[in-house]
């Protein structure tokens, strides 16, 4: 009897799923490595120094002797805190200014007489009981620097948005495995340099790379993982990857919680996946790359090795799984191992995505969901993070509220497909955020469900968009395609915290854009192909014609894809 790569993956699964859950360990790290700022760059309550020694100090009503006391409690704008020194003057101290009072004569709190005015000199005390060491400590990055610690993030975002595309290319390009093994090593190796970066700009320099192999990761193991699994379980081994991204978020919390001191709190997060660089090296590459490349020999041991561990009693040849003409020079291109691609190098690049009207709107549209999900996802998560409360639980709960959407969204996708998961998904986020401006400002705990329910949904179209992505392009370009659409993805993490930013202007102005925009893509989102259920495509051609005739395909496709089956029922993982 007939096989294919799909029955494989269908009928017994043992070596694939060994292979997935190595995989999926490693992007817990990318999920540490992404939200690792927010305590590495958090900025405590500070005051500017003074000289000389304070031997007494006033704070509204309340009297002590030294400021670590107040700190604490001291609340940006609601006033300075006024201290006297051993040699008898008096100042009012405020985060970046300092004011000594002239010719005081009692030590009040209120004072009318006159101030000499000054900036810091660049000392501040920091309170040091919620945070002993953080970054925004070491290198002084408050008030005229601030924007440094800002900086942070939008630059590590920037190194996830080049990542991505580098990356995404390249894994199609030299292989899926190679780039794993590269970019774990160098995700541990860079996250480890940056606990010891000596000053902020190579503090910089380094998470923007280390930013950048952990986006490469996750680009390609969503790919490897959708190339070795079978159309079953497809959706839940996808969505799964993300769960592993949100447990590291999570991670990122318990970490900050009981690890006050950066660089302790960054190698820590640096070396918890360690483990995975022990056994990655023994990675197999994907069935599907190794055939659709032409290195058919590699193709049929590594098929024998998955048949003979899965305890599976068949002889699958690689002739049955290529096209025609392929089948006929199968036995000769085995012996002569040439190494030689289903379709010519110079297919590989982006403007294939936009080789057609049809596959120019697909793309256009696929990117917008991945620009709005991630756009939606980290507002609706600096909302969440922000509510009030212990920092640490809030961040904890930002990242185990994505789990129970993943579960809803794994089902839904199996029972009413893909487009009908994720057009729905952006609608109701929009009509949450719609929600939200409307909700009068007194019902907070309104105002919290429709934030929760609101990151619940995007996170439903954010995790699904990863594998839509894969499932609507074809193997040549299918990395590119997921690379290219993580590097829209990253726009929007970039742009995400200047949206934020925007609640300056008025307090619901990022709800607004948000809501609009999920809204209009959840609509365009209903104009794309159904892939439920359908075998992964390999060629642009195949790709195209998704959609165009629902239901039906002509014999000779269906014969393709019963018997050429390069179309092995794949997973596909977070990017």
């Amino acid at each position: 009897k007939n096989m294919t790569v799909e029955r494989i993956f269908d009928d017994k699964s043992n070596f694939q799923a060994c292979l997935y859950f190595a995989a999926a360990f490693q992007a817990v790290a990318c999920g540490i490595h992404y939200l690792s700022s927010v305590f590495l760059v958090e900025t405590p309550n500070f005051v500017c120094s003074v000289p000389g020694n304070i031997t007494d100090i006033l704070y509204g009503n309340l009297t002590g002797s030294s400021l670590e006391e107040f700190l604490p409690a001291l609340k940006p704008g609601t006033g300075p805190l006024v201290v006297r020194t051993a040699g008898g003057e008096q100042w009012e101290l405020s985060r970046c200014s300092c004011a000594q009072r002239i010719n005081p004569t009692d030590f009040t709190y209120q004072f009318d007489g006159n101030r000499t005015v000054r900036a810091c000199d660049g000392t501040f005390v920091y309170d040091h009981s919620e945070v002993q060491q953080s970054i925004v400590m070491d290198w002084d990055l408050v008030c005229e620097r601030e924007w440094l610690a800002k900086l942070c993030q939008p630059s590590f975002m920037l190194g996830v948005l080049i990542g991505a595309l580098l990356f995404g290319d390249l894994a199609d390009r030299a292989g899926r495995v190679k780039i794993m093994m590269f970019t774990s090593l160098f995700q541990f190796g860079l996250g480890v340099a940056v606990a010891f970066s000596g000053n902020y700009w190579f503090f910089v320099v380094l998470r923007f790379l280390l930013a950048m192999v952990s986006s490469g990761y996750l680009v390609v193991v969503f790919v490897y993982v959708t190339e070795f699994t079978g159309i079953k379980v497809r959706t839940w081994t996808s969505m799964h990857v993300h769960a592993a991204f949100a447990v590291g978020i999570m991670v990122v919390a318990l970490t900050g919680y009981l690890v006050r001191v950066w660089w302790i709190y960054q190698i820590i997060l640096s070396t918890c996946t360690s483990p995975f660089l022990l056994f990655c090296w023994k990675f197999p590459e994907t069935p599907f790359f190794l055939l659709a490349k032409g290195r058919f020999k590699e193709a049929q041991t590594l098929l024998d090795t998955i048949a003979r561990f899965n305890g599976l009693d068949y002889n699958l040849k690689v002739e049955e799984l290529v096209e025609s003409e392929a089948s006929e020079k199968g036995k000769a291109l085995l012996e002569k191992e040439q190494e030689r691609p289903l379709q010519s190098d110079k297919k590989l690049s982006i403007l294939d995505l936009f080789g057609s009207w049809r596959m120019a709107g697909r793309t256009c549209t696929v990117w917008a969901i991945w620009f709005i999900g991630s756009l939606g996802y980290y507002v609706f998560s600096l909302g969440s993070v922000n509510l009030g409360g212990n920092q640490y639980i809030n961040l904890f709960l930002a990242g185990a509220v994505e789990l129970p959407s993943y579960l809803v969204g794994c089902f839904a996708m199996d029972r009413i497909g893909r487009k009908k998961t994720c057009a729905p998904a952006l609608l109701l986020a929009g009509i949450a955020c719609m929600l939200i401006i409307v909700v009068p400002a007194d019902i907070e705990a309104l105002a919290i469900a429709l934030c929760m329910i609101g990151k619940f949904a995007i996170a439903i179209a954010f995790g699904l968009i990863y594998l839509y992505t894969c499932e609507l392009y074809p193997t040549i370009i299918r990395s590119l395609a997921v690379g290219s659409g993580s590097m829209m993805c990253r726009v929007g993490s970039v742009v995400a915290p200047f949206c934020v930013y925007l609640a300056d202007v008025w307090v619901y102005l990022p709800q607004l854009i948000v809501g609009i925009l999920a809204f209009i893509i959840g609509v365009l989102t209903l104009l794309l192909p159904e892939t439920l259920g359908r075998p992964l495509t390999t060629t642009l051609e195949e790709a195209e014609a998704l959609g165009r005739e629902p239901g039906k395909k002509s014999a000779a496709q269906g014969n393709k894809n019963a018997e050429g089956g390069l179309e092995m029922n794949q997973h596909e993982v977070k990017a």
